[in-house]
């Protein structure tokens, strides 16, 4: 079993990692974020990369999502767990909680940086439901048990389900921009999550977000104004909750995948294969390899 890690905002590597070393990985997209660490966990094989690069260098938008997947999936990474700070478009949705999104709204506008496909081989996945419901179910128990035993007051809540809005950045939300997504329903607002998302289903790699709340966007009318210091202590918090979830769950995780993440190209690749072009073929070998009997 491997597990890949995501860090965000405040997570730049992961405690208790032994024998770690750090991989330089190259891919037909490009470089990664950072160099991934690789090391073991109670017994599992965890490579852990800083989507920002350590000492967060990178903006939104200037993340290569397609390089950081492909060095997940050519490492043979199965299970990614994704941690990230976002704004709470819900009075419910506290800073300090957790929420564990199921579904998205896209306010992006790279949409091809989002797919490893096109250049003469066509693929629709599936993305319905967009996040793996058993590694988001397997994140739930532990958080719970986790917060229960460190007795944190107040409790930061675990909330299983969400819609989070990708936006562009690196600006945040104008207030009209905010409330107009509190009316369509969405629940929490990032950055990040969405291109990994779907970068991992094409990837067939089980996916699942750990949002961090750090503050309530710029839609909560208050007496005074949320302060920087104010964010960035929530953001601490955050991480250290974020870590202590990820070394219980890590070998926690079931041996073996029998979700739909699995097989999700199965019936989404649609180009026959005589007419791919030879270095498509190449460069995506990883990823469908498996269905073009490619060695």
């Amino acid at each position: 079993m491997k597990v890949g890690v995501l860090g965000g905002s405040g997570v730049y590597n992961i405690e208790g990692l032994e024998n770690a070393v750090k991989t330089e990985v190259d891919t037909p997209f490009g470089k990664p974020s950072d160099s991934i660490l690789q090391g073991t966990l109670n017994g599992c094989e965890v490579f852990f990369l800083p989507r920002h690069a350590r000492g967060h260098r990178l903006l939104p938008s200037e993340i290569n999502h397609k390089a950081n997947v492909y060095a997940f999936k050519e490492l043979g990474v199965e299970w990614v767990v994704s941690v990230s700070a976002v704004g709470s478009l819900r009075e419910e949705f506290r800073p300090r909680d957790l929420v564990l999104p199921d579904q998205y709204y896209d306010r992006t506008k790279g949409s091809l940086d989002h797919t490893f496909f096109g250049h003469g081989l066509v693929a629709h996945i599936a993305f319905g439901e967009p996040t793996c419901s058993v590694l988001r179910e397997r994140i739930a128990e532990t958080g719970r048990k986790v917060v229960q035993a460190a007795g944190l007051s107040p409790e930061p809540r675990i909330h299983v389900g969400g819609v989070y809005v990708n936006m562009e950045g690196p600006a945040f939300s104008t207030k009209a921009e905010s409330n107009i997504y509190r009316q369509l329903g969405c629940d929490i607002i990032g950055m990040t999550s969405l291109p990994e998302a779907k970068l991992c289903r094409e990837a067939e790699i089980c996916y699942q977000a750990m949002a961090m709340v750090t503050d309530y966007d710029c839609w909560r009318e208050e007496e005074e104004a949320v302060s920087v210091d104010r964010v960035i202590e929530h953001l601490l918090a955050n991480t250290e909750l974020a870590k202590s979830i990820l070394k219980e769950l890590i070998p926690s995780l079931p041996a073996e995948r029998k979700c739909p993440c699995v097989d999700a190209l199965a019936n989404a690749l649609m180009t026959q294969r005589d007419i791919v072009p030879k270095q498509t073929m190449q460069d995506l070998k990883p990823i469908v390899g498996s269905y073009f009997n490619l060695e």
